[in-house]
């Protein structure tokens, strides 16, 4: 494809127009209702109860590209009461979901770690859904000095 110096130009000044009126890409974040929505759907409409779950994240992450973050759920483990799952939900991130850990009687118990990514200073929210159809939630404010996905 050949473009002539004409529609070069015309891109270009296309592109600088565009670049300076802001209308560019622009990172658009969750917000509570969109963390609803999601907790809503995994947990069937139910309303979290707290207890049973613990999240465990840093108050101030340094460098929100790489949080560390761990659950676990106080649970038998036993095939009459045991966590089917745990959906870890980051408040200000473009997508709220993390991650969603599976678990079953085999696993001995309901524990996982990870890192995460987080875009700004927000609530992360930790999800267990037991195989009774109860759900439990613990929430922590994740303050990011700098970095994240997003800037």
């Amino acid at each position: 494809m050949n473009l002539s110096r004409r529609q070069v130009l015309t891109l270009s000044a296309s592109a600088v127009a565009v670049a300076a009126t802001g209308l560019g890409p622009s990172v658009v974040f969750a917000d509570a209702a969109a963390t609803e929505k999601s907790i809503a759907a995994f947990t069937g409409g139910k309303s979290p109860a707290t207890g049973k779950i613990t999240l465990n994240a840093p108050e101030i992450a340094e460098n929100g590209n790489t949080v560390p973050i761990s659950v676990s759920v106080d649970s038998e483990m036993t095939k009459d009461s045991y966590v089917q799952s745990v959906m870890v939900l980051a408040e200000g991130n473009p997508n709220p979901g993390v991650i969603t850990f599976n678990f079953s009687p085999m696993s001995g118990e309901a524990t996982a770690t990870t890192r995460m990514r987080l875009a700004k200073t927000q609530n992360v929210v930790a999800i267990a859904k037991m195989n009774d159809g109860s759900v439990f939630m613990d929430k922590k404010l994740v303050k990011v000095t700098i970095g994240g996905c997003g800037g």
